[in-house]
């Protein structure tokens, strides 16, 4: 009897060593964070309290230097954590990145994520690219806090889909000139509110002129603008595969209105240039895809 009792307490004793152990171990994992950022939300809301508009094109977004900033702003709240990385959501034509957008997913410690753009050039897809990375990061534990930057009240679930394990959601919001810029239900959701001012976001954002818009340093010439046409036309070949090249090919050398339109703004975002009312650069533009694609065929 003795012997089963003593074997007994030798089985507790180092079952409560292993538990201190885990114990120990645990106290010595640091907390870890992640910023959420909605591109569309940032761009429109600190373009309209520092230029004065939602335009994208009207201003220059230093997104380099903002995202170091969010990054600082981030480790003096969450003083004892460490960063996991920035997850940057924005929207594109057929999720092909922008120059821009390459240049800031060559950033360290960051990952762009894409929805897609529709005719109207608002974003499809963004929300539940963000609800899809909160709720998997707090599900495997990978994040105990997260600061989102946004205001869609289709976040709402996002944010309670992290909640739900056990991760602690902290909404950023940018100071708006008039009323309010984020949705009350969101606001009512999350663990806590902040709010980043103008003098924040100054130094990041600047206006444009209108020349700087309309023209560069100079103009590119019709085998740049050929080029990029080609360019982009590989892309949407990788994207859309040969049954819809098959279906193009016959309308010869006219491109469908929606093609043709896709075609201009992604050109005019790698060209840095807007080729709008530059007939001969248009004709380019479209010899340069047609050609790539015809010689696929």
């Amino acid at each position: 009897m003795n012997d089963d009792l003593e074997a007994l307490n030798a089985r507790i004793d180092r079952t409560n060593e292993l538990l201190q152990r885990m114990l120990a171990e645990v106290a010595k994992t640091p907390s870890t964070h992640a910023i959420f950022v909605d591109a569309g939300y940032l761009y429109a809301a600190a373009g309209r309290l520092v230029a004065g508009t939602e335009d994208r094109r009207a201003f220059d977004l230093d997104a380099e230097g903002l995202i170091e900033a969010l990054i600082d702003k981030a480790r003096t709240i969450f003083a004892d954590s460490r960063l996991l990385r920035v997850y940057w959501y924005d929207g594109a034509r057929r999720r092909i990145h922008t120059a821009e957008q390459q240049s800031i997913a060559e950033l360290p410690d960051v990952k762009v994520r894409l929805g897609n753009l529709n005719a109207n050039n608002q974003q499809k897809g963004v929300d539940s690219l963000i609800r899809t990375d909160l709720e998997s990061l707090a599900r495997h534990r990978a994040i105990s806090d997260a600061a989102l930057l946004g205001g869609d009240e289709d976040l709402v679930s996002a944010v309670e889909a992290a909640q739900g394990y056990g991760a602690r959601v902290h909404l950023w919001g940018i100071e708006a000139p008039e009323g309010r810029n984020q949705a009350e239900p969101l606001l009512w959701e999350v663990d806590s509110q902040r709010t980043l001012d103008l003098d924040f976001f100054k130094p990041y954002v600047a206006r444009r002129t209108a020349a700087a818009y309309e023209a560069t340093a100079s103009r590119p010439t019709r085998e740049d603008v050929r080029f990029v046409g080609a360019q982009i036309a590989a892309k949407w070949l990788a994207a859309r595969g040969r049954e819809s090249l098959v279906e193009l090919l016959p309308g010869h050398p006219y491109l469908p209105g929606s093609v043709d339109q896709d075609l201009l703004v992604e050109a005019e975002g790698l060209l840095q240039y807007s080729l709008r009312g530059q007939a001969d650069l248009r004709r380019a533009l479209r010899d340069g895809f047609w050609e790539h694609l015809q010689a696929q065929y």
